[in-house]
């Protein structure tokens, strides 16, 4: 007879609930026990069975916050890659996985980037003043007494009154900066630590002075010729070619140097071979303004007949030719977007231009004109004249009747420039350089694998093998850079137009033969082709007699009419003429 326990295991088990056993009660060793499920992720399902949104159950509980947390829609704006390609217009089965692979690339791309624009450590901010005060009359030294430690001592003056007045440069990165006195006076240093690289004087006038892709070179425009140096201030290259030199650029991307001359040339200088891509003859004078856009790389020419042309290297005639003002252009700046453009004249005007209109926005009248400007990377321009330096906050977006900042220096201002990545101003004048703190002008937060400014010299090698690997061609600089991923479509018809006309026949007229599968084994692959062929020979076989057959006749029609014509100019004494 059975026990009841074995009854009770054996009967139904629904609505029952097992005992939990313990393994001190039923003599087991804990090594014994079974393992603990995990938590079963429970699918919901239809009434077809197909699976519908998930929905993870943990403890009896549902996720409130299933799947990924939303992204801002004015974050993803800001990473927009532009216009997505359409692939279903696409016929080529490969191609189409490409770009659709390409898509969700850019796709995702753009919203890590939009997660992670969150997560930046530093925010950027402007000077505020109090109720009724103006931020303008601020001095630097209560801005220095203000802020940190840090801060403070980016606000500093270098008095170097025997060799100026002075010109003045900052890296990429915005780590080291350099100051070329008219005089001959050069000197490179780190301006965050105040340790000095290199001090020169190269005995001889110094008219610009410009950074190259790192801190490890740097260019000098002399009386005569272009020099380049080291950072320990040796002579490596005399380049005898670019004479006069008076202005300089550097395009990053492109490892370019371009330089504007007294004699009227623009001249291009490619630095990681040591070869002139270009020289152009502006034949508009003197060449003494000149800015670049940072967007596309196009140079900018201030020309003292008041208009501004826009240069691309692989171009003899300017791109753009605009009338700016009515006197001679004194200075030109653009900003980091590349849509906006600042001009100062002799007719004491500061006006704003659209770059993509080529139209102008705004026109500021400035009781001593300017003779420099600078835009930072948020969109700050700083006007030099006289002995002061003005600082004006979106001057292109509303009217400004008063100065952001404003800050006053021992001698004539000769040259400006902001400091990447940071809110300082550098300013270089007669009696030496000042630093200016400036509250919001830079980025605040700086990406490292593109300009880092706490790299090692490892990190610093390595980022130099890569730019120079990822270098753009001269032959790719252009007003429209978005032009360059695009299809020319006219181009391609042209070309098919092109083609029908040689061939005498439209090859993309007709849907292409597909031949009829057959069997006991007369649809192998060589048969199919053989057939394909020979449809495809006899068509254009008929096409080519056609084209030949009109082709005749209109030859003969030719010689009719010409026959006609003569016959209609003979005159009457040439019936006697022996025919020859």
């Amino acid at each position: 007879m059975a026990k009841e326990d074995d009854v009770e295991a054996s009967g139904s088990h629904v609505g029952k609930q097992k005992a939990l056993k313990r393994y001190f009660n039923t003599g087991t060793n804990r090594e014994e026990t079974p393992a603990k499920k995990k938590p079963v992720q429970k699918v919901a399902k239809n009434a077809r069975g197909k699976k519908q949104s998930k929905k993870i159950v943990i403890s009896g509980k549902e996720d409130p916050f299933v799947g990924d947390a939303p992204i801002p829609a004015d974050k993803l704006e800001k990473f927009s890659r532009g216009e997505k390609n359409e692939s279903k217009k696409l016929s080529k089965g490969r191609l189409k996985d490409i770009v659709i692979k390409s898509e969700e690339n850019t796709s995702l791309a753009q919203k890590q980037a939009a997660r992670y624009d969150l997560l930046l450590p530093e925010e950027a901010g402007f000077l505020e003043g109090d109720d009724g005060e103006d931020t303008c009359t601020i001095s630097q030294e209560d801005i220095a007494e203000a802020v940190d430690i840090t801060a403070g001592s980016k606000y500093f003056n270098l008095t170097l009154n025997q060799f100026g007045p002075y010109q003045l440069d900052y890296t990429i990165n915005g780590r080291h900066l350099i100051l070329g006195g008219r005089r001959g006076h050069i000197a490179a240093m780190d301006w965050h630590t105040k340790q000095l690289l290199c001090e020169i004087n190269v005995m001889e006038t110094v008219n610009d002075i410009k950074w190259l892709h790192t801190e490890a070179m740097f260019a000098v425009a002399q009386k005569k010729w272009l020099y380049i140096y080291d950072n320990q201030g040796i002579e490596l290259h005399c380049l005898k070619k670019f004479n006069d030199v008076l202005r300089m650029e550097f395009l990053p991307y492109h490892f370019l140097l371009a330089t504007a001359s007294a004699t009227g040339f623009l001249q291009y200088l490619d630095i990681s071979v040591g070869k002139e891509v270009n020289a152009i003859n502006a034949k508009c004078g003197r060449l003494d303004v000149m800015a670049q856009n940072p967007q596309n790389a196009i140079i900018h020419l201030g020309h003292p007949t008041g208009t501004v042309t826009l240069w691309s290297p692989r171009q003899k005639e300017p791109l753009v030719k605009m009338l700016c003002h009515r006197g001679g252009v004194r200075s030109v700046a653009v900003d980091n977007t590349g849509t906006y453009m600042v001009t100062s004249g002799l007719d004491r005007k500061l006006k704003v231009f659209d770059v993509r209109t080529f139209q102008a926005l705004k026109s500021y009248v400035l009781p001593a004109g300017s003779s420099s400007l600078s835009i930072s990377q948020r969109g700050l321009l700083a006007c030099g004249s006289g002995n002061t330096v003005q600082v004006y906050k979106s001057v292109w977006e509303t009217p400004v009747n008063k100065p952001y900042m404003a800050h006053s220096v021992k001698g004539s201002v000769w040259g400006v420039r902001y400091c990447p990545f940071e809110d300082v101003l550098g300013i270089g004048h007669t009696n030496g350089f000042s630093s200016m703190l400036v509250p919001g002008a830079g980025e605040a937060n700086f990406d490292a694998l593109e300009s880092n400014p706490f790299h090692s010299v490892k990190q610093r090698q390595e980022w130099e093998v890569k730019a120079l690997l990822d270098k753009i061609q001269p032959e790719l600089i252009t007003l429209d850079p978005s032009l360059l991923g695009k299809v020319d479509k006219a181009t391609l018809e042209q070309r098919h137009k092109d083609k029908v006309e040689r061939l005498g026949y439209d090859p993309l007229s007709k849907e292409k033969f597909i031949p009829r599968k057959k069997m006991k084994g007369r649809s192998s692959s060589g048969s199919t082709q053989k057939r394909k062929k020979k449809v495809a020979y006899d068509e254009q076989r008929e096409l080519i007699q056609q084209a030949v057959e009109s082709r005749e006749k209109a030859k003969k029609e030719q010689m009719i009419k010409e026959k006609m014509t003569a016959l209609g100019q003979r005159k009457a004494l040439d019936r006697f003429k022996k025919s020859e």
